[in-house]
């Protein structure tokens, strides 16, 4: 096998400026893909982390049996809230895990009645990273001793005709389904670009959640954010091995549609991807094909050595192999490369954050992120797809006649 593997490679630098073409078009596409998964990490961090924060974090605790009354909100109190807070806050990954109430209601004025999210927090700890927090367009954001007082999205604001100090009623249910209405007074409104979550959530202080809703010091839910997309099964591990009482639960739980909006990019691209390798296998294919005729007097010479036509083949085959892996190798420093330059400068997005709803969620640049087990995988892809490429031709060397092929011209 030793001395196969040798003449492949021989084989395969004889025509030098083909196997370049051959194998540097394969490390071009590879290294697009590379790059693109690179990208569309940072983009999933700038717009679905982005989006994942504004909604409610990555990692949600409940209480036993939110799971099955999920679509109502219910208020079922958690027993230690600061339990799950400091079993979050132990973990690395872990930049906040903060408490809050979040139930359904309206809010009412003049123009109509608005189904809501209220959602009451912990003003201060939220407010050093919250994306409402930063972009409140007009009044101020909450503090933890406002009392009647609310802060609501620009697309509310819109439907109700209102502005910073204007009166509105909002209405919820207590725990015990009584019904619980104040007039609240708008000290904020937040403008994130996204009309439908602007005009769903509302928030007040966790204080007066608590005194409007008959939660004399408890909460509904423990909210995790992270330092990325994609940590949160490690970080739910820690925290049900330190609290295991409690439903834990990931943004995909909670927001399927944002899950299917990232599979369906990915899924884009994995057809484009194999679009692009499989146009690589042709000509890879074709590379093959003109070495076995070109060398059909060769290979009756390797046959009259004593060659085996299944060893003929494994040659071919390692030959598709060998131009594979160069190709994948060349791809994975070309991707690498770009990821770490971008990932370094970023890219300038803000001027097409207003081409999607969820775009609108970008804040300047997107910055590219090496993937390694993706950059592995697609050089596996690469030279399995070289291989699948090389069999064809390497059963037509084997199936020279040692006798004829010496006498071709």
């Amino acid at each position: 096998m030793k001395i196969l593997i040798k003449m492949a490679w021989r084989n395969v630098w004889r025509q030098r400026r083909r196997t370049f073409l051959i194998a540097g078009a394969m490390g071009v596409i590879m290294g697009f893909l590379v790059l693109y998964d690179g990208l569309i990490v940072g983009f999933e961090q700038a717009i679905y982390g982005n989006a994942i924060q504004l909604l409610g974090g990555n990692i949600q605790a409940h209480a036993p049996g939110y799971r099955d009354k999920l679509e109502q909100k219910p208020l079922l109190p958690l027993e230690n809230p600061d339990a799950v807070v400091l079993a979050a806050e132990a973990h690395p990954d872990v930049v906040q895990a903060s408490k809050r109430i979040i139930t359904g209601g309206l809010v009412t004025n003049r123009e109509g009645a608005f189904s809501v999210t209220i959602v009451g927090l912990e003003t201060e700890k939220e407010a050093q990273i919250s994306t409402v927090a930063k972009n409140i367009s007009f009044g101020r954001y909450l503090v933890p001793e406002d009392r009647d007082v609310i802060v609501i999205g620009q697309g509310l604001a819109t439907a109700m005709d209102i502005g910073i100090n204007d009166r509105i009623t909002m209405v919820g249910n207590t725990k015990h389904e009584q019904t619980r209405q104040r007039t609240m007074t708008v000290v904020g409104i937040y403008d994130v670009g996204v009309p439908a979550i602007e005009k769903d959530t509302i928030y007040i202080s966790l204080a007066e959640a608590q005194q409007l809703f008959n939660l004399d010091g408890q909460v509904t839910e423990v909210v995790v954010t992270l330092d990325r997309v994609g940590q949160e099964q490690d970080v739910i591990k820690a925290i049900n091995l330190k609290e295991p009482s409690y439903e834990v639960d990931t943004w995909i739980i909670n927001f399927p549609e944002m899950k299917r909006g990232m599979d369906m990019d990915k899924a884009t691209m994995g057809v484009f991807g194999k679009i692009m390798l499989g146009i690589t296998a042709i000509g890879i294919f074709n590379l093959l094909m003109m070495s076995v005729f070109e060398r059909t007097r060769e290979i009756g010479v390797l046959g009259a050595l004593g060659l085996k036509p299944r060893q003929i083949t494994i040659l071919f085959l390692l030959e598709g192999i060998l131009i594979g892996v160069t190709g994948a190798i060349l791809g994975a420093i070309l991707g690498t490369i770009g990821i770490l330059v971008l990932g370094y400068y970023g890219i300038d997005y803000s001027q097409f954050a207003d081409i999607t709803e969820y775009t609108a969620l970008i804040s300047g640049r997107i910055y590219t992120q090496l993937v390694p087990i993706k950059v592995l995988g697609h050089a596996i892809t690469v030279a399995i797809i070289a291989a699948i490429a090389a069999i064809y031709p390497a059963r037509q060397a084997s199936r020279q006649e040692p006798a004829e092929a010496l006498h071709y011209v």
